[in-house]
């Protein structure tokens, strides 16, 4: 942000009037706002969906905010959610690790199925 003076204030008065000049920030978008069609958010979220992928740093080898990829993962994962019956077999996810077998409810956190799978790659 730059300031600059406007009016020059005579030196006896307290106040001064400044004017502020807002710049873009540097990385800010420029224009309209991108459109990305469902091919490429498709493509995005099977990539981010992979074991062991960084999803920020995938965002940004696409080009995208990682917020955004996060964004378009969970609403896929939601969706998945949404469509499986409550106690149907498929409410279960089995992770296959070596010879481990890991049952995990879809909804299950992140943070605790990474702990999870941490815990038995180390095992």
């Amino acid at each position: 942000m730059s300031t600059t003076s406007s009016t020059p204030m005579p030196a006896t008065g307290s106040l001064q009037l400044v004017e502020a000049v807002i710049e873009r920030f540097d990385g800010a978008p420029v224009g309209v706002r991108r459109r990305w069609s469902e091919d490429f958010k498709a493509m995005a979220v099977r990539a981010a969906l992979e074991p062991g992928v960084n999803v920020s740093a995938l965002a940004r080898r696409l080009g995208i905010s990682p917020p955004q990829l996060f964004g378009w993962r969970k609403a896929f994962l939601n969706r998945q959610n949404a469509d499986v019956p409550p106690g149907s077999s498929a409410s279960v996810v089995e992770i296959a690790v070596g010879g481990v077998v890991i049952r995990v409810s879809p909804d299950l956190e992140e943070a605790a199925l990474r702990r999870i799978l941490r815990a038995v790659c180390s095992a």
